[in-house]
């Protein structure tokens, strides 16, 4: 099992570091934190790989599929909605460390949108603290804890550069939405 760990470890590390390359270039960017949101992610799944499907009616297993469910409910008409609605433009002058999706050139404010400004780290949130009740130690409660700061800030990050962007049509959209959890947070 430990092989199979590492070997997992290794390459979600690697795509990680691919997709976030340019990010890390640029520290003061949201790209660079999220890096450190994932990698404490990985770090998560690689942990508690073993643990992932035993027990799988003990409460904490239930509440592991349930926020891994929700992850999924959250990631998947989100990445549409960016696609459909966001238009993203490959092409789109700004920030250097946007991944592709990122790219977009109009607000979406539709769907998930309607309600909170960030269903893809809501998403990750759900799969963090998904992941960490795999198996609830101090080590696993500590990562997720550590994926969450990270995911705030670069929630943060990201508003700030959205502000640039889409000015003060982002700004009316702040006040009112939530940042990651519909109608409380």
């Amino acid at each position: 099992m430990l092989t199979i760990q590492i070997g997992l470890f290794l390459i979600l590390t690697g795509v990680i570091l691919w997709v976030s390359l340019p990010a890390l270039k640029q520290p003061r960017s949201h790209g660079f934190t999220r890096t450190f949101a994932w990698e404490a992610i990985a770090i998560l799944i690689t942990l508690n790989l073993e643990y992932w499907f035993i027990d799988p009616t003990r409460w904490h297993q239930i509440i592991a599929w349930t926020l891994l469910s929700l992850s999924l409910v959250m990631i998947l008409p989100a990445v549409r909605l960016f696609r459909t609605r966001g238009k993203p433009d490959p092409g789109r002058e700004g920030d250097p460390s946007l991944v592709g999706i990122e790219k977009t050139t109009r607000l979406v404010t539709t769907g998930l949108y309607r309600y909170i400004r960030h269903p893809f780290y809501s998403s990750l949130l759900f799969l963090a603290w998904g992941a960490a009740f795999k198996h609830l130690t101090l080590i696993t409660i500590g990562l997720a804890l550590i994926s969450t700061v990270f995911l705030i800030i670069t929630a943060r990050r990201e508003e700030h550069e959205n502000l640039q962007f889409f000015g003060e049509a982002y700004q009316h959209y702040r006040a009112i939405t939530k940042m990651f959890i519909p109608f409380i947070y």
